[in-house]
């Protein structure tokens, strides 16, 4: 597809809601314009006019090598062709791990993978259900709609009925793929339902949210260029034909989905991880020098630390491609045990980083003037003078690092990446029981046991 069929792609009837209205015109509304660039640009990047060209997005890898080369490949896409390849990567490992009980709806996913690859479409995992009151199973909730369900089952296909939220680039993108939330077991099968429902089809609506500045872009200097809504999924009895639904009631698979996407979404989470931690040590480097605060002992053991949280994450990441392995179909997936290691640890350590890079910035992250106060005749010389601070290092060059520093971590698009960076791929606990599940235990016991002298 190129950059004006992408485009174009967005006009097709889609109900989409903003800041209390209906929007009429996605494409140039100021609350999508941004995020839509990035996907048109990515068009334009990987339009290739043969025939049965696709784009790497679309890749499945055959050797660790290959998933290596994907996943450095996907930190240049934007977040929609991202959650394009994690999410039909999850399908397909949900198909591996089917196929000996439900072949057909192996057969399907398979099908779908290559529909969306053949038009070149962007899909996004909707998950998360509403979920109501926690303590109780969707069957006993009072309001059963608050897991998303099957309210009808016809011969040529199902009516599903629910809510989907935190659905990154949904609004802008072509394919919502319906997973379960969680495990359900039996007298929950109305709610263990897995299906692909395009965005534009009659009961959808998407309503966003968005942490793209709305003003002063020149102090917003990475989420004015870099951003995406956020949306709230709306199925209202949605009509979904049977080659799309891929299952509709077989609860003993109802988690597969969902343990396949976490495997996906948390391996690309770590990549991430992996540049978002050199790109905090690089501010805090950047910021203590403009201070004149390198050489001070406390600020050179954070940045010390800063450097071995993101090596470590950079090892599990490069521990989960190197014990990647291989399935019945021949492509690799990566380790469970050091993809949700790394993405924990990741995670967990997160905001210890942040909360670094504040205590090295000073207080001026928050406070610093505007750049176009900068620009003023008569308080813009006076605000250069008074920022100025290392031999060599002016007035502007301070305060665009601290302007950085507050969109990166401490602004709307901060806060919405220190609540991703923990949640994205399921909470922490979801990590630790994987992890757990995927280590060797016994072994581990055995060395107990031989240290203990009982072996």
């Amino acid at each position: 597809m190129t950059r004006s069929q992408y485009l174009a792609s967005l006009d097709d009837g889609r109900r989409i809601f903003a800041d209390g209205r209906e929007v009429r015109d996605l494409v140039n509304h100021p609350l999508f314009a941004t995020a839509i660039k990035r996907v048109g640009d990515g068009y334009a990047a990987h339009h290739r006019s043969e025939g049965d060209a696709s784009g790497p997005y679309f890749q499945i890898p055959y050797s660790r090598g290959e998933l290596r080369g994907l996943l450095e490949t996907l930190l240049e896409w934007d977040m929609v062709t991202v959650t394009t390849s994690q999410g039909l990567m999850a399908l397909l490992t949900a198909a591996a791990r089917m196929r000996s009980t439900y072949p057909e709806y192996a057969t399907r996913i398979e099908a779908y993978f290559e529909y969306c690859r053949a038009n070149d479409l962007r899909c996004v995992q909707a998950i998360t259900d509403a979920k109501g009151d926690r303590k109780l199973s969707p069957g006993k909730q009072q309001d059963q709609d608050v897991y998303t369900r099957i309210v009808e089952r016809r011969p040529d296909g199902i009516v599903v009925r629910g809510a989907k939220l935190h659905i990154s680039s949904a609004a802008i993108s072509h394919e919502l793929i319906v997973m379960p939330t969680k495990n359900m077991k039996p007298g929950d099968e109305d709610w263990a339902v897995a299906c692909a429902i395009p965005v534009n089809s009659p009961g959808v609506r998407i309503v966003n949210t968005n942490y793209a500045p709305m003003s002063r872009p020149q102090d917003f200097p990475h989420s004015s260029v870099d951003n995406t809504p956020e949306g709230f999924i709306l199925l209202d009895d949605v009509f979904v034909p049977n080659e799309r639904v891929f299952l509709a009631g077989e609860t003993d698979h109802s988690a597969t989905f969902a343990h396949a996407l976490g495997l996906w979404e948390r391996l690309g989470g770590t990549a991430h991880l992996v540049e978002i931690g050199d790109t905090l040590v690089g501010l805090a480097e950047l910021i203590a020098e403009a201070n004149g605060t390198e050489r001070i002992s406390h600020i050179r053991e954070k940045i010390a630390e800063m450097v071995i949280y993101a090596t470590l994450v950079r090892a599990g990441l490069e521990a989960a491609i190197a014990n990647a392995e291989p399935s019945q179909e021949g492509w690799y997936f990566p380790s469970e045990l050091f993809t949700n290691a790394a993405k924990h640890f990741g995670a967990a350590e997160f905001s210890k980083m942040v909360r670094h890079l504040h205590d090295i910035g000073g207080g001026a992250i928050v406070t610093a003037p505007s750049l176009a106060d900068l620009e003023h005749d008569e308080v813009g010389p006076l605000i250069r003078k008074y920022m100025t601070a290392a031999d060599g290092i002016d007035g502007e060059y301070r305060t665009r690092l601290f302007h950085a520093i507050r969109d990166y971590t401490a602004d709307a698009f901060g806060g919405w990446q220190l609540v991703t960076m923990l949640q994205s791929g399921g909470g922490l606990y979801a990590q630790r029981l994987v992890a757990r599940k995927h280590y060797d235990m016994e072994k581990a016991k055995q060395l107990g046991r031989k240290v203990a002298g009982l072996v």
